[in-house]
């Protein structure tokens, strides 16, 4: 736009004298409501206005808004500065045994004022009259956090000790991970990114359990804290926009604005904070700056020529990080020394004083007033962008300097400077030891009174007293537990069958959380859409297009199903929030996550470890899975290693189901495992579009589907030429085909052998080695596969619809004197029909017929001729290039 000349400097000056007279009279508020209104009115009538999404480099909240802070203030100084030393001698000591064990000392440094108000005055423990506050802690603050719950008794003095050595039981993670401490943590964040992330969905789904009437959350909060760094994670910012579309007035980010990284400033050229603020202004937030203690205000109010907020306004971050890393006459030579007017500021001060000047996380008043008024905010969410200094108070040892982040150590005379700034009850006798300190009588008795007076201990994670559910008997599922007769149907639907039959449960339905990114009608579940409604706190305030439909699409702020759009991240959050439902709300949800199972474990792999870190429980299930079983649409959507990926997480337990009534038998068992047993794994199933008929179910196979193996079809007379054909999902079908055309062809008898889990096999199997490896003078065990499998007679053909690897891993539990041939789908998927999708993978019926037909010769069971006319007949080309290299 071209800067206008003014026409009536009289004109104007009038305006902006009007403007400082209603904010002498009336306040800043009335400022804004009046400058808001006429700027509507201008672009009403068309004017082209200039938009800014941020404010200038000042506190939000002005110092006459400044609110009493409750409390002994001089107790709490002296019992944070402890905190301080006792988060620094965490670490420190440790790495005076060894520099392995690692941790940090700068984070907690630059926000220990932050951690300190919040547990003083504002984060209420659950209780019988509050569910709680939840807590987002940034990882690297740790051993701040371990140190305070020290102070107050919760943690000894031999756990600090083994800080970050956890294997023999009486050491303290790392970061915070349910996993390992799941008294203690609640949410694992460290995985930069994922904690605001999963923050937002955690508030968002503490408003749809209260919107359908599962708990009362009167006024919770969900409290995140960030460092800037990792705001330049993508997922960091990804969901702001919906936080504030949901109008999440229950979340409060709080972004510790030290200016700095891992290795450097994070805008060394800008101004990080101003940019978040154009970030989340941008997105509907409200935003509040704290970035300078009360030491500032005497000089912002004799800045009567504006010098001095031009100055930090137009100061960069990097020369900020500069300023505290020097000293008191630096910044007066290379800050305030910048314009006359800002010198003459401090012209009578000395270079301490201007060294002592405080940013505004330091403050704890100031910490307070912005704390209070995040809590006050209605309508949207709040986000409080908060200045502090990395390592503060480490002095040389690393504070306001590139390398703090890294800083494990500190020198003797670094020690000394520590404990002399805060004043440490530490004698020069001790302080090489860098000593714990404790807390005397009074000081306990205060930290106490503070916590009693928001409910008791934090953060503390509840999961003992989760009430078990009334799972229904697997006999519900009758219809899935029979055959469909000449009806074709994939395992989708039926699993949107069982899923429909327990919305309609009287015990869990309303417990049970669909959840889908935007592929409901993919999977056929449109029609929830009108049965049980899709979630939007707002409602629907429009008329859908297809209104006049049985099946229309309905939006409900008592909808029960989560749908995310085109957003498997996020939804992927929603299911962590309500698989994690049992111990942040006490009330156990049973989410089921449905997707392209191409689009999961990789593209929300860290987010599925996160799950198992926080002991979620609940189902994933990977619809159009398989390499082959998606026909048409080509390498990125055809997923043939989701069930390896799957299986790198420990509490994670897979399925990969042919049948209907496998998905039943599976669904139970998992209820039964997660909401009656009250085991802390997930399960997650894979499921096809593809339509085949399903038989009814083999008496007494349930315990082998949820084992992984079992016999689907024997023979009853064997021949000599006989063979093991096993498989999952739709490939299972191909090999039962293939043993028709075996024995139609040549004779061959064929065995078929359902594996529902070559995952819970190998598992299994290992175990097993390890007991047998560890015991090795007791009974030996034989792993399940290795006793199933001694049942069975001939070569052994696997086939599925991944790669060879899901298979391979039971190779080692293979029957001694067996052999086993591995089919899959290595390679990249491309669109075809699935016809030649499989014989191009080499996973259709005629290659499992002609892989038996080599493995009966090789054990001299068929004659040369009759190979060759096999490899004939099934069309088998040992010139074609391997499907993995092309």
């Amino acid at each position: 736009m071209t800067k206008q000349t003014d026409i009536d400097p009289i004109e104007s000056q009038e305006w902006q004298e009007a403007i400082s007279d209603v904010i002498e009279r009336d306040g800043a508020n009335r400022a804004h409501f009046l400058l808001d209104r006429a700027v509507q009115q201008a672009r009403a009538a068309g004017a082209t206005l200039p938009f800014s999404a941020t404010t200038p480099y000042q506190n939000t909240i002005p110092t006459d808004d400044q609110e009493e802070m409750p409390g002994d203030q001089e107790m709490e100084w002296r019992i944070r500065t402890i905190n301080r030393w006792n988060a620094m001698a965490t670490v420190v000591r440790r790495n005076k045994e060894s520099s392995e064990y690692g941790g940090h000392i700068a984070s907690f440094a630059s926000s220990a004022a932050l951690y300190d108000v919040g547990l003083n005055h504002f984060w209420r423990a659950k209780s019988a009259i509050h569910g709680g506050d939840l807590v987002f802690f940034q990882g690297h603050v740790i051993p701040g956090i371990y140190a305070r719950s020290f102070m107050e008794g919760r943690i000894s003095e031999e756990q600090l000790e083994n800080f970050r050595s956890e294997v023999d039981g009486s050491g303290l993670s790392s970061y915070p991970h349910p996993w390992l401490m799941p008294d203690y943590w609640q949410f694992p964040t460290v995985s930069m990114g994922l904690g605001p992330l999963m923050a937002i969905y955690q508030a968002r789904f503490m408003k749809y359990m209260h919107n359908r009437g599962h708990i009362d959350m009167a006024d919770r909060k969900v409290w995140c804290f960030l460092g800037d760094g990792e705001m330049d994670e993508p997922e960091s910012l990804g969901a702001i926009h919906l936080a504030a579309r949901e109008k999440l007035d229950n979340l409060i980010f709080v972004i510790n604005c030290n200016l700095q990284r891992l290795d450097g400033p994070v805008r060394g050229n800008g101004k990080i904070v101003q940019e978040l603020e154009g970030e989340f202004r941008g997105s509907g937030w409200e935003v509040i700056k704290l970035l300078w203690g009360k030491g500032w205000d005497e000089l912002l109010e004799k800045d009567t020529s504006g010098r001095l907020r031009q100055l930090m306004d137009e100061t960069v971050d990097g020369d900020y990080q500069t300023f505290k890393s020097k000293n008191g006459a630096y910044i007066r030579e290379h800050f305030f020394g910048k314009y006359p007017e800002t010198a003459e500021l401090v012209k009578d001060w000395t270079d301490d004083q201007i060294w002592a000047l405080r940013r505004g996380g330091h403050d704890p008043q100031k910490v307070y007033t912005a704390f209070k008024r995040a809590t006050e905010v209605k309508g949207q969410p709040t986000c409080l962008l908060v200045k502090t200094v990395k390592g503060y108070g480490m002095g040389t040892a690393g504070e306001g300097q590139n390398t703090t982040h890294q800083q494990k150590k500190m020198a003797e005379d670094q020690l000394r400077a520590f404990r002399d700034r805060f004043e440490i009850p530490v004698s020069d006798e001790d302080l090489p030891k860098a000593p714990f300190v404790q807390l005397n009588n009074a000081q306990k008795a205060y930290l106490s009174d503070r916590r009693k007076a928001l409910g008791g201990a934090f953060p503390q994670r509840h999961w003992r007293d989760t009430p078990k559910l009334a799972i229904p008997p697997l006999e519900k599922f009758d219809g899935q537990l029979k055959g469909t007769g000449d009806r074709e149907i994939s395992t989708t639907m039926a699993f949107v069958r069982i899923l429909t039959t327990l919305l309609r449960d009287k015990n869990i339905g309303k417990q049970v959380v669909p959840i889908v990114p935007d592929e409901s009608r993919t999977f056929g579940m449109e029609g929830l859409f009108r049965s049980v409604g899709i979630y939007n706190p707002l409602g629907q305030h429009y008329t859908p297009e297809d209104a006049d439909q049985m099946m229309y699409y309905k939006e409900s702020e008592t909808g029960q199903v989560l749908q995310e759009g085109i957003n498997e991240a996020g939804a992927m959050a929603d299911w962590i929030a309500a698989a994690t439902s049992y111990s942040v709300h006490g009330v156990p949800m049973i989410p089921f996550f449905i997707y392209y199972s191409m689009f999961g474990f990789q593209r929300i792999g860290d987010l599925a470890w996160a799950a198992g870190d926080s002991r979620a429980r609940g189902f994933m299930l990977g619809g159009t899975a398989g390499r082959t079983t998606l026909n048409g649409e080509g390498l990125q959507h055809e997923d043939g290693h989701s069930h390896i990926l799957a299986s790198t997480i420990p509490n994670c337990i897979t399925y990969d189901p042919t049948f209907s009534y496998e998905v039943a038998v599976i669904v139970h068992h998992g209820l039964q495992r997660m909401y009656v047993d009250q085991d802390d794994v997930f399960f997650y199933l894979t499921l096809m579009n593809e339509n085949y008929s399903h038989p009814d179910m083999p008496m007494g196979v349930e315990q082998d589907i949820i084992k992984g193996l079992y016999r689907f079809k024997d023979v009853k007379k064997p021949g000599d030429k006989h063979v093991t054909l096993m498989g999952s999902g739709t490939i299972l079908v191909q090999a039962i085909k293939a043993a028709e055309m075996l024995e139609a062809d040549f004779g061959v008898t064929s065995e078929i052998w359902s594996a529902t889990s070559f995952n819970e096999l190998a598992r299994d199997g290992q175990d097993t080695e390890r007991f047998n490896r560890l015991n090795p003078l007791a009974e030996q065990r034989k792993a399940f596969v290795t006793d199933q499998l001694e049942r069975s007679r001939g070569p052994i053909v696997a086939a599925t619809d991944y790669m060879k690897n899901y298979v391979e891993q039971i190779r080692g539990f293979v029957p001694d004197g067996r052999t086993l041939s591995v089919l899959g789908t290595d390679g990249f998927g491309r669109s075809d029909s699935r016809v030649n999708l499989r014989r191009f993978f080499e996973v259709d019926a005629n290659h499992i017929a002609a892989a038996a037909m080599t493995d009966l010769y090789k054990a001299g069971k068929v004659s040369t001729d009759e190979l060759t006319a096999a490899l004939k007949k099934y069309d088998i080309d040992g010139n074609k290039p391997n499907p993995r290299l092309v």
